[in-house]
């Protein structure tokens, strides 16, 4: 699967040949507030859970996996800037009931991108290229209720809150919120 690129954007499926750039987006406190209450990832966590994690549910054929998000020239960035990634995933995939009809959504973006639209292009960008095959009945995405910036996300992208609850996850149960678009 391919994602086209957008007026600003361009995308790119990340495997492990990427570990750099994950860890290098998640060395900013204020970028992981909301993923961990804001410690930094260590190279050696990209390696020994964040890369088997993608690799679990990474289907390039499917769109499932990260999206490297990367900034066309432009005036105020410069050209194949790395601003972040989008996620695509089956819903609850780590559980035993994984939701392959209502693919989950999410975001990591530099601060450099924040509040200029570029996380919304992408979700939007990508979101539309994964949820065209007729199997996929719905998009969802989750976050904490603090979460002001990826919920106007979610909204922009036409989802609706779903419910406040817990989210249970090898790594951790969580309380979040749930949006979720029907397609």
């Amino acid at each position: 699967m391919r994602i086209p690129d957008t007026d600003r954007l361009e995308f790119h499926f990340m495997t492990r040949k990427d570990a750099e750039a994950l860890f290098e987006l998640d060395q900013d406190e204020d970028v992981m507030l909301y993923i961990n209450g804001g410690h930094m990832t260590t190279m050696e966590d990209i390696r020994q859970i964040s890369i088997p994690r993608l690799e679990s549910y990474a289907n390039e054929d499917e769109g499932w996996g990260i999206w490297k998000v990367t900034a066309k020239p432009s005036d105020t960035l410069e050209a194949h800037l790395y601003l972040g990634w989008i996620l695509v995933r089956p819903m609850d995939f780590f559980n035993d009931e994984p939701e392959w009809d209502n693919l989950e959504l999410g975001w990591r973006f530099k601060q450099v991108a924040w509040g200029k639209g570029y996380a919304s292009e992408a979700a939007k960008a990508v979101m539309d290229v994964v949820t065209a095959p007729d199997k996929i009945n719905k998009a969802s995405a989750i976050a904490f209720e603090e979460n002001l910036g990826s919920i106007k996300i979610m909204e922009k992208l036409g989802m609706n809150f779903l419910k406040k609850g817990i989210h249970k996850d090898p790594l951790g149960d969580l309380e979040l919120v749930y949006y979720e678009k029907r397609l």
